[in-house]
């Protein structure tokens, strides 16, 4: 008799298309704090966090209670219909949260990627130019809009054209791999320079309504911009009138010890989009900018019928509870040392660890065939993923190659289990390497 996991497995084939993605064969029956259980009854640590939408950990006794006991009033009156006070309150946090001395306002959506759309949205309407800048290794979700501002072709992009018009791609600032054969800091932060350039070459700025790029690029590799490059990025941006937004759906809600990821540039976007963390596992995405630009469009003209639902609103509540009033912020940005020094070892110990890098808890190794050529050591991380999940370790690559081992494990993750789940990856990176 087949166990239930090989059971659900044949009925998935049977039912479900092949195109949504399953990285592991397992079906989830519960999950709690930074663990996962399956079908079968293996326990599983996260280092993944559902894609980083777990920062306040699986089922969080306060973002549960706060979903039943919004459940028990309503769970759905469309906000352009009944209007409720919790989509006013939690705009109003996210408003505060924001960087920025100046007017904001707040919307919500469902997913990453309807913030992105909406984004767009509010930029073209307001500066009345039709061109959007994004970046190379850049993902911003998988809607026509967003997938065009998309880098990775396959599997994202492949087969899917033709894309969103006025959609231009820059490199962006990948220190490791520099698209320019510059060498930091002697480059004086040219990657941000070249802008200007961009202006020139592939698009006039009095075209462009907005340039949009996450602090840290997720999907892309985890690569993290040096501190100087979003303040050169946000002064051009203002030279031409033209709206930087930041995509925080993956970098927010704490996850590099911060509550915003570009607070540590110092930078004060004029859009931020936040979504996965902000509501503990519910659907709920926002996007929160200068008021004068959020107000722009006319009456009407952005929301949807999920858009801010009341559940996902008090989930979200909740968590920014968690975060600040429990000090959950805290233990992010100590999780995050704690995983800089034991990556910063194993990059010391392993030659084919190339590069650590990230932010707090949000970050990765990459790994190369070697130091020199700096080859994707592809296979190797595949293994890796592969081999830690037969230990029961759940863990992500991501990259343009696939070669980069990310962390978004939840920060209620306990000591020991930490030190069990860094153990699984170090032990099972010594069994490839030495092979």
């Amino acid at each position: 008799m087949s166990n239930k996991n090989e059971q659900l497995l044949k009925r998935r084939a049977e039912s479900i298309p092949q195109g949504p993605f399953n990285i592991n064969p397992v079906f989830i029956a519960k999950a709690e704090g930074a663990l996962m259980t399956d079908v079968d009854g293996r326990e599983f640590i996260d280092f993944a966090g559902g894609i980083g939408v777990n920062n306040v950990g699986h089922c969080h006794p306060k973002v549960v209670a706060a979903i039943k006991d919004q459940a028990e009033q309503f769970i759905h009156t469309c906000f352009h219909v009944g209007m409720y006070e919790i989509y006013v309150d939690l705009a109003s946090k996210l408003n505060a949260l924001a960087p920025g001395d100046f007017a904001k306002m707040t919307m919500f959506a469902n997913s990453g990627a309807e913030a992105v759309e909406n984004a767009v949205k509010v930029a073209r309407y307001a500066k009345k130019r039709p061109a959007i800048i994004c970046f190379e290794n850049g993902f911003h979700g998988r809607t026509y809009m967003s997938m065009s501002l998309t880098s990775k072709i396959k599997p994202y992009k492949f087969g899917f054209e033709p894309f969103v018009p006025e959609v231009y791609r820059m490199p962006y600032a990948y220190c490791y791999r520099c698209p320019f054969g510059k060498t930091y800091p002697d480059c004086s932060v040219y990657c941000a320079d070249y802008l200007e350039d961009f202006f020139v070459t592939h698009v006039a700025a009095e075209s462009v309504a907005a340039v949009i790029a996450e602090p840290i690029q997720g999907e892309g590799g985890f690569i993290t911009p040096p501190p100087e490059y979003f303040p050169k990025l946000k002064k051009i941006c203002d030279k031409y009138d033209i709206a930087l937004i930041i995509d925080e759906v993956q970098t927010g809600a704490g996850r590099t010890g911060t509550f915003f990821a570009i607070e540590q540039w110092g930078v004060e976007p004029d859009l931020i989009l936040s979504a996965k963390s902000l509501a503990g596992g519910m659907p709920l995405s926002a996007v929160t900018g200068r008021a004068g630009l959020m107000n722009a469009p006319h009456a009407g003209g952005l929301g949807g019928t999920y858009s801010g639902n009341p559940v996902s609103c008090r989930a979200a509540l909740a968590v920014l509870d968690v975060l600040f009033t429990d000090g959950l912020l805290n233990r992010a940005e100590s999780l995050g040392q704690t995983l800089k020094k034991r990556f910063d070892d194993l990059q010391t110990r392993y030659e084919i660890v190339g590069e650590v890098r990230g932010k707090g808890p949000m970050l990765a190794i990459e790994l190369v065939q070697d130091r020199k050529s700096k080859t994707p050591a592809t296979e190797t991380a595949r293994a890796l993923v592969q081999r830690c999940f037969d230990k029961g370790l759940v863990v992500l690559s991501c990259g343009n190659y696939s070669n980069v081992i990310r962390t978004l494990m939840p920060f209620v993750i306990t000591d020991a289990q930490l030190e069990k789940g860094l153990a699984i990856l170090e032990e099972s990176l010594h069994e490839l390497t030495n092979a």
